[in-house]
């Protein structure tokens, strides 16, 4: 979707343009001059300007056309012409239009396939800017954006390990761009040609996993009806990427690694096991070797899929990449929803700057998708993004008093376990505070909704083992005959 300016001085023809490019999903701005149409450039990016050669009173296309190439992202330019007026559309090619085309019968037509090769020309152009900034110190690989030296080794990882087939486990809090590092390492890879299937393994119930991955035969189960292929079968040839893979149910976790040691799946009700050539990127935002130490996740699983590992950092440990994502996402979602935003005012880049975002880059994403859906034009001010942001100041470091640091004892402590106690104090607190409403108790505790999922399944977890451990210990007293 493009953002387009039609100046033409007959009503009609302006109206009937800008009925029939917004038909086709392009935000329009008209003029009637030229003096309303170097207006309507002030008011914020375009990538398409339509203008009519003669315009009455007070210039021409031309000066339309002068206009337009004034702006430092200038966008293109289409002249229309009657008969007769050819060398003055020639001129205007000349001083930078993209096309001229005469008004006629086919004028509609025309329109339609210009405004389209135009947006495009006009796409491409601010990709080769973009290329030019990242050789000049800034980057972009697979959507990854960033000049700070963490994201560049991250980056220096991905060229290196996107050749190879081997096992990729990325690593990194939610939000911080693990699907956009496993399309970049696919890309960039001999399979780039072949499927890139992503599944976030939380998201399909217990009970239909094992045949969403490997498929079914027809009748293996009530409803099945046909055969289908898994998502090892679809990825044949490519890549699967396996999202959250700590949320695998145990009982899952040994065939996924038989699937990694054999490389053959074995559908749901099937006699026979399927050759498969895929490679296994995973990620997740949990600690698998505390998951493995608690008997939640298999080691041997754990080192399979650890051949290789990237681990992302948050975005808060990399806060001189906070401008340009911000200004690349304001850009962006200015065009998509048709708003003259340019960039972000003063205030609004302190806030980002010095908030934490515990969301990572998607948090950051959808503040600015906000502030833009929310601007008038212009840059987009401080109001229009998130309160969270906007009030951080009110809380500086959202730390929470205790009852003071304690003596520490000569004997040591198990911080591990000191550091579970206290958390699952504060989840219970922030549970009670939020009146059982698991999201509000995320945002109190300053957490995305997964991590504070996790965390709260990691205590309940620990509460039944302690809970078991308690009644065995119980029993084994009584089978002794108790104490006096």
């Amino acid at each position: 979707m493009g953002r387009v300016l039609v100046v033409d001085d007959e009503p009609g023809i302006r109206d009937a343009l800008e009925f029939l490019i917004a038909s086709k999903s392009h935000a329009v701005v008209t003029a009637a001059s030229v003096s309303e149409a170097r207006a309507r450039l002030e008011e914020g990016p375009l990538d398409l300007v339509i203008t009519d050669l003669r315009l009455e009173p007070g210039g021409d296309g031309i000066d339309v056309i002068r206009a337009a190439r004034k702006r430092s992202n200038p966008p293109e330019v289409i002249v229309m012409t009657a008969f007769g007026t050819r060398d003055r559309a020639r001129l205007a090619v000349q001083e930078g239009a993209a096309f001229y085309l005469e008004k006629g019968p086919h004028l509609a037509t025309d329109i339609e396939v210009l405004v389209s090769q135009a947006i495009n020309s006009r796409q491409i152009r601010e990709e080769n800017e973009h290329l030019r900034q990242a050789l000049s110190g800034a980057f972009s690989i697979g959507g990854l954006v960033g000049k700070s030296q963490a994201m560049r080794e991250v980056v220096q990882l991905i060229e290196r390990m996107a050749p190879s087939l081997a096992t990729v486990l990325i690593t990194g809090e939610s939000g911080t761009g693990k699907e956009r590092v496993a399309r970049a390492l696919h890309h960039g890879s001999p399979r780039c040609d072949g499927p890139f299937v992503p599944q976030n393994c939380g998201a399909i119930p217990e009970n239909l996993i094992e045949a969403e991955f490997f498929g079914y035969e027809k009748g293996a189960f009530t409803g099945a009806d046909a055969s289908k292929a898994g998502l090892f079968m679809a990825a044949n040839g490519g890549t699967i990427f396996l999202d959250e893979v700590a949320e695998l149910p145990f009982s899952l976790q040994s065939k996924l690694l038989r699937v990694l040691q054999e490389r053959r799946v074995k559908p749901v009700g099937a006699v026979a096991e399927l050759e498969i050539d895929v490679r296994i990127i995973a990620a997740t935002n949990a600690d698998l070797e505390s998951e493995v130490k608690r008997g939640r996740f298999r080691e041997d699983l754990f080192f399979r899929l650890k051949v290789l590992e990237i681990d992302l950092p948050p975005l808060r440990h990399r806060r001189e990449d906070i401008p340009l994502l911000a200004s690349t996402f304001v850009e962006r979602f200015a065009r998509e929803y048709g708003r003259p935003v340019r960039g972000l005012s003063a205030p609004a880049m302190k806030a980002l700057l010095t908030y934490d975002f515990p969301g990572n880059i998607r948090q950051l994403e959808h503040a600015i998708e906000r502030g833009v859906a929310l601007s008038d034009g212009g840059e987009l001010q401080l109001e229009a993004l998130p309160k969270e942001v906007r009030f951080q100041d009110a809380r500086p470091d959202r730390l929470y008093a205790v009852e003071g640091a304690p003596a520490f004892p000569d004997e040591g402590v198990d911080l591990e376990r000191l550091v579970d106690h206290f958390e699952h104090g504060l989840i219970t607190r922030a549970l009670e505070k939020a009146g059982g409403v698991k999201t509000r108790a995320a945002e109190l505790l300053g957490l995305s909704f997964r991590q504070f999922r996790y965390k709260l399944a990691k205590h309940e977890k620990q509460k039944e083992n302690d809970r078991s451990t308690s009644e065995a210990s119980a029993s084994a007293t009584e089978a002794g005959g108790g104490t006096e």
